[in-house]
């Protein structure tokens, strides 16, 4: 198996849940553009900046002419804190920080114009990752320690212009994904075989896999001042296939009279859930443009996770019961000058999670995204952009447990995420 920084993962002590500490929710990223960063993602379907644009809306590529380049990179770095009480009798205090990892989220896209009326176009991103870890002095790493997320897409696109009015796009997506999971004993355990020394694995899985998906997009040009986007993105199925071990496994093997080993062969079926997108531009004055978009996204789909070991069957992990998530984006853009743009916004998201679901090792809350952003002209035909965001995470609870381990963790989460992103955009 690839050990690689693209992953997907499994979280929770003996569940298979994957790591979320992404900026957007859920395990999933919104950063496909610095452009689109320094308005918070906002009216991005009804969008036409660069060619970046066909990411978050394929009929957009109908408003880029000849053929251009973009590409960037975006900085996350998630700060978020996990502390409470573990119950074994008595509460005992724990906490872990700053246990999400900051990562480079990169993109590259190419767009071309065949004719007036037929564009095509390449983008390389990805809107699903993150990582977590709690640290070892953490007492409650037998309901998940680590977890990794990340999957990389490769995504061709084809618009169609109708007339001047209408424009409709469509596109395949390659994603490949891996990931890794792992919970361990926070402190020496008794067992009626012994004592489970501290730091040893209970479950670490990892697992890799690539699958299909597709997204079809339209735009309405109203007038010459207001459009209207729409983009709608498959669910992508994902079956990780790859190896399990630790004690529970072993405990298991034994229990049912299997061979035990050191290594366990399997996979877990795991859905990238659907999400849609309605936005809209409006241009104001020759200076001054709002856009504002709605996004959904089918987290509802993502209500339990089963695991099927080669050695063991079916293994029920765990009932996640996550509901649909929304986000509510509004920004505008600011034309300084002939060369320099300047760009705000705002978004909302809401949780996918309700406080009984939500685990340590995916913290998934309310956020409240504040974005700057400004873009420099800096020939005819080259321009860069740079964003800002802040992101307020609200504060959580959280309770975990589980059958065959002693205790219960109740606690909260709280924290924050900055990005920082720039974008260089070329047209020949």
């Amino acid at each position: 198996m690839k050990k690689n920084n693209i992953t997907l993962a499994l979280a929770a002590a003996s569940t298979l849940v994957i790591s979320a500490n992404a900026a957007a929710a859920g395990f999933q990223l919104a950063e496909y553009s610095a452009t689109g960063l320094g308005r918070a993602f906002a009216g991005e379907a009804a969008m036409a900046d660069n060619a970046s644009a066909q990411f978050r809306n394929p009929a957009m590529l109908s408003y880029l002419t000849g053929t251009q380049v973009s590409t960037g990179a975006i900085y996350v770095d998630p700060n978020i804190d996990v502390k409470g009480n573990l119950n074994i009798g008595m509460d005992i205090p724990t906490e872990a920080n700053d246990i999400a990892k900051s990562a480079v989220i990169p993109n590259f896209y190419l767009s071309h114009q065949i004719n007036d009326q037929v564009f095509v176009g390449l983008a390389l991103s990805t809107n699903y990752g993150m990582e977590t870890e709690l640290g070892g002095e953490f007492l409650a790493t037998q309901y998940g320690n680590q977890a990794k997320v990340h999957s990389v897409e490769i995504n061709p696109n084809l618009a169609y212009k109708i007339n001047e009015q209408f424009s409709v796009g469509a596109g395949v997506r390659y994603v490949m994904g891996e990931g890794h999971f792992g919970a361990n004993t926070p402190t020496d355990m008794p067992t009626q075989q012994g004592v489970i020394p501290k730091g040893t694995d209970l479950k670490y899985m990892e697992g890799d896999d690539t699958a299909w998906g597709w997204q079809l997009g339209a735009a309405w040009q109203i007038n010459d001042d207001n459009r209207i986007g729409f983009n709608y993105r498959s669910a992508v199925d994902l079956k990780l296939e790859g190896e399990a071990s630790g004690v529970v496994f072993d405990m298991t093997a034994a229990m049912s009279g299997k061979q035990v080993a050191k290594k366990y062969s399997g996979s877990m079926e795991l859905t990238l859930p659907a999400t849609a997108e309605l936005a809209s531009f409006h241009q104001l004055t020759d200076k001054v443009a709002v856009h504002a978009s709605f996004n959904w996204t089918d987290w509802s789909s993502f209500d339990k996770l089963e695991a099927d070991i080669d050695a063991l069957g079916k293994q029920h992990i765990k009932d996640e019961n996550w509901k649909d998530n929304y986000r509510f984006a509004v920004g505008s853009t600011y034309q300084l000058n002939q060369a320099v743009v300047l760009r705000t916004g705002v978004a909302y998201d809401t949780s996918a999670v309700d406080d009984a679901n939500r685990t340590q090792t995916i913290p998934e809350t309310d956020r409240l995204w504040l974005s700057l952003g400004a873009g420099y002209q800096v020939t005819k035909d080259f321009n860069l952009d740079a964003g800002f965001t802040y992101i307020f995470a609200k504060d959580a609870s959280m309770t975990e447990s589980e059958a065959a381990l002693p205790g219960q963790f109740t606690g909260e989460t709280t924290g924050n995420v900055w990005l920082l992103g720039v974008q260089a955009s070329y047209r020949f």
